[in-house]
């Protein structure tokens, strides 16, 4: 086949909208020639190219969108062991099938600052994303900020429409930052909206029985605990502070 010829099949390919399998074409070309591929193998080649090609861009993207911190690290670098209790390994490794996320479930991560409860957030949200689920990741102070901003910020408005739309929401450090009855009706209206449509991921320094001192109002705690434990499986991890144990890995901040 000439380079023409191969020029023109790009094109055609171009236009049915199988730009990735186009981009390859000629390795796969001359893949098939050395292997001597029938008809059906090469095409099924070619339609793998493209949906790897496809599934990769999706995944960048959706990685982008999440908006994760820098370093996140995978949940398999987790050691339950580390910690005194609270999850087990074999819980990890169940949560890590996502089944939960097709059920529309949550997970709570409770517990004392520096033991691993983000690096797990974390964690699932990287393995729901390689999965092809959409993710986001906020702090509960930018989220706040977000459902304060959403009327008035262009900004903030375009990340709750994104929020709204994921299949998988991690609010990250709630407890850490008080928040008024405005700003407690605005998060439960969020998870309202949420419930059995979307999972959401909770870390938090309090149990969860301590959430109405955080917001204030014990009927809108209870009305939105009701929502989030309905389909949710709940860790209240204990141990010593990762970060106390191990002070040479943080040696450097």
């Amino acid at each position: 086949m000439t380079s023409m010829q191969i020029g023109q099949l790009i094109t055609t390919m171009e236009a049915f909208g199988l730009k990735h399998a186009a981009r390859s074409l000629p390795d796969l070309l001359e893949l098939a020639d050395r292997n001597g591929l029938t008809c059906r193998e090469f095409l099924e080649r070619v339609l793998i190219s493209e949906t790897q090609g496809r599934f990769a861009r999706k995944r960048k993207r959706n990685y982008a969108s999440a908006h994760f911190p820098p370093g996140v690290r995978p949940i398999d670098e987790f050691d339950p062991l580390e910690l005194e209790g609270g999850i087990t390994a074999a819980q990890i490794e169940r949560l890590k099938e996502l089944d939960w996320l097709d059920c529309h479930g949550n997970i709570v991560l409770a517990g004392p600052p520096g033991l691993g409860k983000t690096m797990i957030a974390l964690g699932l949200g990287l393995l729901a994303i390689d999965g092809g689920y959409t993710v986001a990741f906020e702090k509960m102070g930018s989220f706040i900020e977000i459902l304060d901003r959403a009327d008035v910020d262009r900004k903030a408005g375009f990340r709750l429409r994104y929020l709204r739309k994921c299949q998988l929401v991690i609010v990250d450090e709630i407890g850490y930052v008080p928040i008024n009855k405005q700003q407690a009706n605005r998060f439960f209206n969020f998870v309202s909206d949420a419930y059995e449509r979307a999972s959401m991921v909770f870390t938090t320094n309090k149990e969860i029985t301590q959430w109405e001192e955080l917001m204030g109002d014990q009927a809108l705690v209870t009305a939105m605990l009701d929502r989030i434990l309905h389909h949710a499986r709940c860790f209240s991890l204990r141990g010593e502070s990762y970060r106390l144990k191990h002070p040479e890995l943080y040696a450097a901040e």
